[in-house]
């Protein structure tokens, strides 16, 4: 994923877009942390925010590994940006940690002050729009995976009884791919239908604008570099190395002549 350099007044290591990106997958992942403790253990809704926690702690090892990979200094990023609660916050056990990142987002943000991070958000529109696209689809299929448990787990006929039944039906749904083999049968399931295809089409056209504008728009032309000065100073000296021989060789051939 390409990014923005960051300027050396900012103080974390990526664009602004990905830091609000991943601040929000943290506020999803602490909303999530409390619907595990208030679902029954075990229970399908607990299984299905479990599975998406997964997800996201697999997007919170790649975000570690990218910080890790591309700072200037990695003992400076482990230490004096507190690089290792990014790391414990990988741990699903140590979850709370991920209360960090939205702290380190929010400071930026404040120190940047508004104007500037609309700036900067605006000059980023295309990858803030696929990272849109993957927050809102993950919270989207949570949601709604949620509501169909509700509404579908113990219905007469029905066929969405479980967390895997949920998230598969969800996922080809919001794709709108749709295999037709799982159905909702209660009214309330129905509806909920109705947000999953509304929020997948407008997701699956802003992903496909996405792709369009990454391969169809016109590849900037890399600036020419100038020489540098050392360079410029050498061929100086050797265009004046070139009159001296020319003066010398047309010194001689006088002597020459008159010799």
């Amino acid at each position: 994923m390409s990014q923005t350099a960051p300027t050396p007044d900012r103080g974390d290591l990526q664009s602004t877009v990905y830091e609000f990106f991943m601040l929000a997958m943290a506020i999803l992942s602490i909303v999530n942390l409390a619907l595990l403790l208030i679902y029954p253990f075990e229970a399908q809704s607990w299984y299905l925010v479990l599975f998406v926690e997964g997800a996201l702690t697999i997007v919170f090892v790649i975000d570690f590994v990218y910080r890790l990979k591309t700072a200037p200094s990695k003992s400076g990023y482990f230490f004096h940006q507190r690089g290792f609660l990014d790391l414990l916050s990988c741990v699903p056990t140590l979850r709370i940690f991920r209360v960090f990142r939205m702290v380190r987002a929010l400071r930026i943000a404040r120190r940047l002050g508004g104007p500037r991070v609309l700036r900067e958000m605006r000059r980023e529109l295309a990858s803030g729009a696929l990272y849109l696209v993957i927050f809102v689809g993950m919270t989207t299929l949570e949601v709604v995976g949620l509501l169909e448990i509700r509404f579908e787990q113990h219905a007469p006929g029905a066929n969405i009884t479980t967390a895997g039944d949920t998230l598969w039906w969800g996922y080809v749904t919001a794709t709108t791919f749709g295999y037709g083999d799982q159905y909702p049968v209660t009214t309330g399931g129905r509806l909920s239908v109705l947000i999953m295809l509304t929020v997948g089409v407008a997701l699956f056209a802003t992903f496909s604008g996405f792709l369009a504008n990454l391969f169809l728009s016109p590849r900037k032309p890399k600036p020419v570099e100038e020489p540098s000065a050392d360079v410029a100073e050498i061929r100086a000296l050797l265009d004046q190395q070139d009159r001296t021989t020319a003066q010398l060789r047309a010194k001689l051939e006088q002597l020459e002549a008159a010799g």
